[in-house]
């Protein structure tokens, strides 16, 4: 069986919506898959500060915005569709939304983008929150991509995804996945601060020196305490990390060396205390982080001591791997098959996640 969909992304990063159309092949539950195409449509000022700011809007102003940014993915859906020449090719869209609250304490998560907004707009099929069902069954709600990397990738022991969050997968003894800690958007809004969207190939950071203290504080933060299964909320790197960094008096290039430093060495000892068997073993790593060369190069260099070598895939995987695995999420709710993972979440069991629009008359 043969499945052709469009996967959308939009992370807390806030560069823009990723978009991804993929061809899947099922042959007797093994499945393969191919990116046929793909793009990163950058948000406009605007549309920046509009999700910046969504959290501290009214239940109405909250609710218009989800309506309208839902219909402005639909309208970049059509863009993509008309740039690429798809028309009558794509099947079904799937679409994560941007995340705005998300708190699986209280069984709840939220994210912008209405669903038959997008339906309307496009006059397809669309798969839209895939994380709700999870969180209603005792779930993390997150990560949800395991079950793409389980399925579509699964030649390596760990996949570590390097966007506005960092998050790992391990697919050793069984399948576990949790939120490591804040990575891209915190790193990005220290280089905002100088004037750049980013510190293009971690430049900035390989200038500066680690302020130990900071280091220090940043390690002793409470969530990584916690055994997995579990999340992080853009909040505790926008509300808890970025003031601690910004009250320390450092200098900006002395932060963010020392904040990359922090990334690896949460990396590293998310997967040295995971009591699970390290020797010789490949992490595929992917997101707008693998493009922070200094990043790579500390990451590969402490992995190295733990016997685990970091591959970096070609561009369209590194870039689009959690737009890729929306449109694979999509395709298994059209089966009505598990497409969120209790081993990872922490869930009562596995779910089948997403609401189905249809955008077209029977």
């Amino acid at each position: 069986m043969v499945y052709r969909a469009i996967g959308i992304m939009s992370g807390s990063s806030l560069d823009g919506l990723d978009i991804a159309f993929a061809e899947f092949q099922e042959n007797a539950g093994k499945w393969g898959y191919e990116i046929k195409n793909a793009a990163c449509y950058e948000y406009g000022a605007d549309w920046i500060e509009k999700l910046k700011k969504a959290t501290s809007l009214s239940a109405k102003e909250y609710q218009l915005l989800h309506a309208a940014y839902g219909h402005y993915i639909g309208e970049q859906i059509n863009k993509f569709i008309q740039d690429n020449n798809l028309q009558y090719q794509v099947a079904l869209i799937s679409s994560h939304g941007h995340t705005t609250f998300h708190y699986p304490e209280q069984k709840m998560t939220a994210q912008l983008g209405d669903g038959s907004a997008i339906a309307a707009e496009t006059q397809l099929p669309v798969v839209t929150d895939l994380r709700s069902m999870d969180l209603a069954l005792g779930g993390q709600g997150a990560p949800i991509v395991p079950i793409g990397e389980k399925f579509l990738l699964g030649d390596y022991q760990y996949f570590l995804n390097l966007g506005g969050i960092a998050n790992i997968s391990f697919n050793v003894d069984h399948y576990t996945a949790f939120d490591i800690c804040a990575a891209n958007r915190v790193l990005n809004m220290l280089a905002n601060e100088t004037g750049k969207e980013y510190d293009a190939g971690g430049e900035m950071a390989r200038a500066g020196k680690i302020n130990e203290a900071l280091f220090q504080n940043l390690n002793a933060l409470g969530y990584y305490k916690q055994p997995f299964p579990k999340s992080l909320a853009n909040e505790f790197g926008t509300e808890i990390v970025y003031p601690l960094i910004r009250n320390s008096g450092c200098e900006m290039r002395d932060v963010l060396r020392t904040y990359v430093e922090h990334i690896v060495f949460q990396i590293k000892n998310s997967i040295s205390s995971s009591q699970l068997p390290v020797t010789d073993s490949r992490l595929l790593a992917t997101g707008g982080g693998v493009f922070n060369t200094f990043l790579m190069e500390r990451l590969k260099d402490q992995l190295k001591d733990i016997n685990v070598e970091v591959i970096i895939p070609d561009e369209d995987l590194s870039k689009f791997k959690e737009a890729l695995i929306m449109a694979f999420m999509g395709v298994l709710r059209w089966r009505q098959e598990y497409n969120v993972l209790s081993s990872v979440t922490g869930a009562a069991r596995d779910s089948i996640g997403g609401a189905l629009w249809i955008g077209q008359e029977a």
